[in-house]
């Protein structure tokens, strides 16, 4: 009986259905799209931060900051002084730790020793200063009108000759590279998982002191370096064995070698920059992140969530706008959509006033005639639910189809490590600190939106579907209620 009178009274009323079932359907359409856009906010903002840290890597590990000496500690570059013709190039270079700041190799198994903790690796920013040229030596130019000697007497003895010195001075460029020591027996964490080998091969876990390296495809281009030619760094020479193509966004730098080989060229033996630590729940971070800083003192741990804040441009932007005013609009759209579905159910019961008041002297119980109501509005939540659903799905396709272009940049933060190696005292990478002027420049990156619907997001939907038709029928049935069967009697003309 129910069943079959909720049916007739569906058809009945297609119209009056189809205006509450539409307006439910515009508030889930728009949770589902914002709930959507959010999830691809958090994927963008996942790609621009895995250019930093890496594939796998849940927190790093650098040393605390430590306040400045105020000495200056940038490199100092000497060449010989010449006073032959033979000139000739001199060149210089310099391997500095970047940030100048390190932890203890051993640091690094302590760290892979706290409990919640997978796996740990330790790595060494290095920033690398060549200064290359030569020294050109000027000529004497004798005054017009002057002898071998001063005073214009061809004769005179004593005199200093009168002239000046022309030409000379010294050209020198400056080439200023970073270099990243990865531990190449762990070669599934650290920075360089972030990129794809496009060409070669990356490094053998047997290679620890090999004076191999691999180049960044930026770099290896502005260098027109390919596999199989070498590079000098600091007087020696590596060979060139592959060519690394970042995921997304910039390389954390624009060569990789062997930790080891890295901790001899800046004279850092036994010392990292940077610790990647993965962890064994993705779920305990926070957990973890206070476990290192509790047992190993004197360092600063920084998970993505703590980088995430250091995004800004049109990401962030349109991240805010998604989390607060999409969030809002939507909370707002619903509220209204429920209220207007109560109403126009409300005001539906009161013009079937001489029908529920005939089923009352039929011998309809007031919560029979309630439950009625309810049903018919729980059936009109569902088909408003399947229309909101319809329309959110599309306007998530429409979405991911356009992709519209975001852009982020990430800077470092004052007290942590915003890249790999990137230590309390200095930027990301490029970014050095002491004598030099500290650098900070950020990264920019170009990522594509896309709206990832879920099954929770499907779910959600299904629920505010359901929600929405009990408060509508909580409506109606707060007014069919009340209604007696001498109510339906005054309509009877």
């Amino acid at each position: 009986m129910f069943f079959t009178y909720l049916r007739r009274e569906l058809r009945r009323r297609r119209k009056a259905a189809l205006v509450v079932a539409s307006g439910l359907a515009l508030g889930i359409a728009l949770v589902i799209v914002v709930s959507s856009v959010s999830s691809g906010m958090e994927k963008a903002q996942g790609k621009v931060l895995q250019s930093l840290y890496g594939l796998g890597t849940d927190m790093t590990v650098t040393k605390a900051a430590e306040a400045q000496s105020g000495q200056n500690q940038g490199p100092r570059f000497e060449f010989d002084a010449r006073n032959d013709d033979s000139g000739g190039e001199q060149s210089s270079d310099r391997v500095m730790v970047r940030g100048f700041q390190t932890l203890a190799a051993s640091t690094v198994s302590k760290v892979g020793a706290q409990q919640g903790v997978s796996d740990a690796v330790g790595g060494l920013s290095l920033q690398v200063l060549k200064v290359s040229g030569e020294f050109r030596q000027g000529e004497f130019q004798q005054e017009p009108g002057q002898g071998q000697y001063g005073g214009g007497q061809p004769g005179g003895g004593g005199g200093e000759p009168q002239g000046r010195v022309q030409g000379g001075g010294a050209d020198f460029q400056v080439d200023n590279y970073s270099v990243y020591g990865t531990d190449v027996t762990k070669p599934a964490l650290g920075p360089l998982t972030s990129s794809k080998i496009t060409s070669g091969r990356t490094f053998r876990t047997s290679e620890t002191n090999a004076e191999v390296v691999v180049a960044d495809t930026s770099y290896a281009k502005e260098k027109k370096l390919a596999v199989g030619d070498t590079v000098t760094i600091k007087g020696t020479k590596f060979e060139v064995i592959g060519i690394a193509t970042p995921d997304s966004g910039d390389a954390a730098a624009n060569l990789y070698i062997p930790l080891k080989q890295a901790q001899t060229l800046s004279d850092s033996k036994d010392e990292v920059t940077t610790i990647y630590v993965k962890a064994s729940d993705s779920q305990q971070i926070d957990s973890v992140k206070s476990t290192i800083q509790e047992n190993i003192p004197g360092t600063t741990v920084t998970t993505s969530a703590d980088l995430a804040d250091t995004v800004s441009g049109s990401l962030s932007t349109a991240s805010d706008l998604a989390a607060n005013v999409g969030k809002w609009l939507s909370l707002a759209v619903l509220v209204a959509a429920f209220l207007v579905a109560g109403l126009l159910t409300s005001a539906a019961v009161s013009r079937r006033v001489r029908e529920f008041g005939t089923l009352k002297a039929l011998g309809w119980t007031s919560g029979r005639v309630t439950r009625q109501v309810v049903g018919e509005a729980v059936v009109n939540g569902l088909v408003g639910g399947a229309l909101g659903i319809t329309l959110g799905l599309a306007g998530a396709y429409v979405v991911t189809a356009i992709s519209p272009t975001l852009e982020a940049q990430v800077g470092a933060s004052g007290g942590g490590a915003a890249g790999p190696g990137a230590g309390p005292g200095g930027g990301g990478p490029g970014g050095m600190s002491g004598g030099f002027r500290r650098q900070a420049a950020t990264e920019a990156l170009k990522v594509a939106l896309t709206a990832p619907v879920s099954l929770s997001t499907i779910a959600l939907a299904v629920g505010l579907a359901v929600t929405g038709g009990l408060v509508a029928g909580a409506f109606g049935g707060w007014r069919a209620s009340r209604l007696r069967p001498a109510d339906a009697l005054r309509r009877v003309e």
